[in-house]
């Protein structure tokens, strides 16, 4: 086995941010291509390679190649067995574990796909994953599906849903001299914020594993001048609910809990922004059992989003199984251990053989 931590990162070396990731997926192509086993395509940015043994199943294991902005941590750092730096976490490590099983694993038990898709940290119609869905469908196909996301190398299952709405209060423009002759919308911000910071939250165990909804106020705008009482003022709200919620149920749960802090009758707006459902726990399929068997721990719940999602809409129970910890995705000390990667590494091939 290569030293998985110097492969993580090689691949971090490479500046993928989303929607500017042709340099990695050609490294990701030129170390798939030699492979006779593999049959390998290349759809934009996306890179997928397949077996084709006639094996009774077939496993997908897919990772995104993109990371978001960086955050004074563009550069790998190597101490000792622990890398630092940008997509250590999310999720070079995960794609490291990937490229190394895709390029040895040449006689699995079950027929392979390896997916390597762009600009999944972006927004969902952005994402190189529903490219395939849309342009290639049959390239994803298969019996269930792994996402190499991190989680420490333990499993998560399913994942929340999630979406994204914007609420505009009117107001009447007035002098701030005199601003008992106009309406402040920004004031009228207040009741609204105070729902959603007063909100408790609701927990939901499916199949033993707990999800946990937040919501949160993630963006306020408003304001005309300095001297003017502001005739307009939003909040965009962001709210993860668990995967026994669709996304209207959520829509109305959500407006059901705001009423009274806004009116659409008086000229106040509501829009959905973004919203994707998540995926319920998947874990009785046999191949995702067999995953948390190996792992020999119990799964916890995913509390945010993933493909896991894209794959359960298309008919593919899917899972998440990565190194690296997922509370440090996106955050300035990203970092994954040489322990998570290797761990990572023999859990997935003990299964694939």
């Amino acid at each position: 086995m290569n030293d998985l931590l110097a492969a993580t990162a090689a691949l971090m070396a490479i500046p993928s941010l989303s929607h500017a990731e042709e340099e990695i997926a050609d490294f990701v192509e030129e170390r798939l291509r030699p492979c006779a086993w593999l049959r390998v395509e290349r759809i934009g940015d996306n890179v997928v390679a397949r077996t084709a043994l006639g094996r009774p199943q077939r496993l997908v294991l897919a990772g995104h190649l993109d990371t978001v902005p960086p955050n004074h941590n563009a550069e790998p750092k190597v101490d000792g067995d622990v890398l630092w730096g940008l997509g250590a976490s999310d999720m070079k490590g995960g794609l490291a574990v990937m490229l190394e099983l895709a390029t040895t694993t040449d006689a699995p038990s079950m027929d392979l796909t390896w997916c390597f898709y762009a600009t999944e940290e972006v927004g969902r119609a952005d994402s190189g994953l529903l490219q395939l869905w849309e342009e290639r469908p049959e390239l994803l196909a298969g019996d269930a599906a792994i996402l190499g996301e991190p989680t420490a190398a333990l499993v998560e299952a399913g994942c929340q849903g999630t979406m994204a709405a914007r609420i505009t209060l009117s107001g009447v423009r007035a002098h701030t001299a005199r601003p008992f002759t106009g309406r402040n919308a920004i004031h009228r911000l207040a009741p609204l914020l105070d729902k959603v910071a007063g909100w408790e939250s609701r927990a939901v165990v499916l199949d033993g594993c707990a999800y946990a909804e937040q919501l949160q106020a993630v963006a306020v705008e408003g304001g005309v001048a300095g001297n003017v009482v502001p005739d307009s003022a939003s909040v965009t709200v962001n709210f993860r609910y668990a995967p026994d919620r669709t996304l209207a149920d959520a829509e109305a749960y959500l407006r059901g809990l705001l009423a009274g802090t806004f009116s659409e009758d008086e000229g106040d707006g509501w829009v959905l922004i973004d919203g994707a459902d998540g995926a319920p726990p998947s874990l009785g399929h046999p191949l995702l059992a067999a995953l948390v068997a190996r792992t020999g721990a119990a799964p916890t719940a995913k509390v945010g989003w993933t493909d896991v999602a894209s794959f359960w809409e298309h008919g593919v129970p899917a899972a998440n199984f990565g190194p690296g910890e997922p509370l440090l995705a996106h955050h300035p000390d990203e970092r994954v251990t040489r322990a998570q990667l290797e761990r990572a590494h023999a859990v997935l091939a003990a299964l694939l053989a």
